[in-house]
């Protein structure tokens, strides 16, 4: 059975759940998932993880994402991108570069959003975009969230400029672009968004659906293509494997303290495991019982 991770260039108009269908079906594999959402009218990179590799998924989910973003002042929607109803409109064409500057400097760092109406959190049991479709609308508790970065690019017409966007986990792009044109006091909404990277993957990693879908399981990379960060142990011998492969913690000579990637004798990629006194202790094992 095939196990790997194929980084997509998702195409605009599918959902991220469309990829890993579609994926599902052509690699005859139930076991696949992906790690960050991205909304249909999006692109760019979407890590999908198949067979054994859908352990990692919780690992890849957690790290930076960054994102190319347009943001479209004037114009407030229902779904806080253009996709949306147009719920009011206002002239931006005067808004300078240095005005929209002040306004992002303002929504660097830690901070709090609420998440939009059109989002798959869950209130009582259901996700919020279903109770937007029927004309619902509820209260939704700030979250916690991180702008490492938010860079202004260019403008790419009177009313619309592109942004660079490095930030945490559970950000919404579109709600940042809601409440940047809310502080200028014209409204604003994301006219088109790419993500660029995310779980240390980038653009350059990423191959269309179209192309995975004919490499089949040559498309896929090893589930180690998530840990380069962490350094490789390779086991010397077939007993200290068995032992690893029975979830026993083993001895490991001169390694120092900390994470490392652990490969069997013939160089298949085991665990992810913590060495502690040079004893590692799988954290995830990786290979097929």
């Amino acid at each position: 059975m095939p196990d790997g991770i194929v980084v997509i260039d998702k195409p605009q108009g599918w959902t991220s759940m469309d990829v890993c269908a579609k994926l599902r079906g052509a690699l005859r594999e139930k076991r696949v998932g992906h790690a960050g959402t991205l909304d249909p009218m999006a692109t760019g990179v979407l890590p999908v993880f198949v067979g054994q590799a859908t352990k990692a998924v919780r690992f890849a989910e957690d790290g930076r994402k960054e994102y190319r973003a347009a943001l479209r002042l004037g114009v407030v929607t229902d779904t806080q991108d253009t996709t949306g109803t147009v719920l009011r409109t206002a002239r931006a064409d005067d808004v300078t570069e240095a005005a929209l500057r002040a306004a992002l400097a303002r929504f660097t760092g830690e901070q709090t959003q609420i998440p939009p109406m059109y989002s798959a959190v869950k209130r009582g049991g259901k996700k919020l975009y279903e109770l937007a479709r029927a004309g619902v609308e509820v209260e939704r508790a700030p979250r916690p969230v991180t702008i490492f970065a938010l860079e202004l690019l260019e403008r790419i017409a009177p009313e619309e400029w592109r942004l660079r966007v490095v930030c945490s986990k559970g950000t919404y792009i579109r709600t940042l672009c809601h409440d940047v044109g809310a502080a200028l006091g014209c409204g604003g909404a994301m006219s088109a968004l790419t993500r660029t990277a995310a779980a240390g993957f980038s653009l350059s990693d990423a191959v269309p659906l179209e192309e995975a879908l004919a490499r089949g399981a040559a498309a896929l990379r090893g589930v180690d293509s998530l840990f380069p960060r962490y350094p490789a142990y390779h086991l010397g011998d077939a007993e200290t494997e068995r032992r690893c492969r029975c979830g026993n913690p083993i001895r490991a000579g001169a390694a120092g303290d900390g994470i490392y990637r652990v490969y069997g004798c013939d160089g298949t990629f085991l665990a992810l495991s913590r060495c502690e006194g040079g004893v590692l202790t799988s954290i995830r094992n990786f290979f097929s019982a």
